[in-house]
């Protein structure tokens, strides 16, 4: 039995705006319809480990509260529910549950061998940087004394100056922070 044209309209309307939410990593909801459809198609925003573009991806956050949302996470908070998140925020907790659908509350543990803890380049003593797996005792002294022509950028500027190959560096990646 075919769809009334108006229903029709309605389905042929949303496929474009599905694709974009599949395929796009960064398109932000505009409205918490959007946010649920995304919800309804598997989307999941890891608040443990989201960055500030995944949090901008959600409606009416602004790029402040992304910023202290990462910059705690990043020091280590873990958080457990929305009303960890209201709280950092400083939001009434109604304000963000429209949000829950797309969070996933993941734990991680700290101490577990497992959890990667990566170390600043700029600052890790040779024994801190050979505990990376890739890092041998060279590679280690060739970071800690390529400082002293000043502070590494980023993973791009790290592997121009010591002229690392790109598996080294695909390998590094998700052991250093700048």
């Amino acid at each position: 039995m075919p769809l009334p044209n108006w229903l029709a309209t309605v389905a042929q309307s949303r496929q474009p705006l599905r694709a974009k939410i599949l395929t796009d990593p960064y398109y932000r909801f505009q409205s918490i319809a959007e946010l649920e459809l995304a919800a309804s198609l598997g989307v999941k925003i890891d608040v443990n480990q989201a960055g500030v573009d995944d949090w901008l991806r959600l409606p009416g956050l602004s790029i402040h509260q992304a910023r202290s949302l990462v910059e705690l996470t990043q020091a280590g908070v873990q958080l457990h529910c929305i009303e960890d998140i209201a709280a950092v925020l400083g939001l009434p907790v109604p304000r963000l549950k429209p949000l829950e659908p797309v969070l996933l509350f993941c734990y991680y543990d700290a101490d577990s061998v497992n959890t990667i803890k990566p170390v600043n380049p700029n600052k890790a003593t040779v024994e801190m940087l050979t505990k990376i797996p890739v890092v041998d005792t060279y590679l280690a002294r060739a970071i800690v004394a390529n400082r002293s022509m000043g502070p590494y950028r980023n993973l791009i500027h790290l592997q121009r100056r010591l002229s690392l190959s790109s598996e080294l560096i695909a390998e590094l990646m998700h052991y250093l922070k700048f």
